[in-house]
């Protein structure tokens, strides 16, 4: 069973711009630049024929491919693809006191302490079981063969590691900004990276 799974971040939101913590509990809109992101990736990659969409269920997400949703692709939320939660951060602007924080958690996690979390927030490793159930999902639908994902920055790149057999430690190697694509293909076993941080489409905005 060959399926081809194109994944991408979410356009860019006012909260992105402005540096405010946006997690699984924000639920946020796109900007006018998120918008022309959203437009540029579907002006890219309209007609490739998309069996399924999957999103996550935050507005995002879904604003980002509505013009695909439009030509009437079927589409599917799941938890499993919202972004990791930032706990009590989430909402906040990135001041001196909440960027530290980030960093010695991000640090922690390169050190391999991938239990550890924001306070009231989500370790990469709780992240990684929603995820995993998630893909499980995707790889029971075996009329499914080409895919688009759109999920979350923190999010794809811990995916990434994980379907990639990378480790989840290394998960910052992998760059991402708003609708950069990653493709991957999975061969019934295993999944490779044929196309890696493409933002072509961005070029002109």
């Amino acid at each position: 069973m060959k399926k081809t799974f194109y994944f991408i971040r979410h356009g860019q939101t006012d909260l992105n711009l402005r540096g405010i913590v946006q997690g699984r509990g924000v639920n946020s809109p796109l900007n006018e630049t998120g918008f022309k992101q959203a437009e540029a990736f579907y002006h890219a990659f309209g007609d490739v024929a998309f069996d399924k969409i999957y999103i996550s269920t935050l507005l995002r997400t879904r604003q980002t491919v509505q013009k695909f949703i439009e030509k009437g692709i079927p589409t599917e939320e799941l938890i499993g693809l919202d972004e990791i939660s930032w706990g009590i951060y989430e909402g906040k602007e990135q001041d001196e006191t909440i960027m530290s924080g980030f960093e010695k958690v991000v640090a922690s996690w390169r050190n391999g302490e991938l239990d550890l979390g924001i306070e009231e927030g989500e370790s990469p490793n709780a992240l990684v079981i929603r995820q995993k159930e998630a893909i499980a999902h995707m790889l029971t639908r075996e009329d499914e063969k080409t895919v688009l994902v759109c999920m979350h920055g923190r999010a794809l790149r811990i995916m990434l590691c994980h379907l990639t057999d990378v480790d989840v430690c290394l998960m910052d190697d992998f760059p991402h900004t708003n609708t950069a694509l990653y493709i991957l293909e999975y061969d019934g076993e295993r999944f490779t990276i044929v196309d890696h941080y493409n933002v072509k489409h961005l070029e002109n905005l």
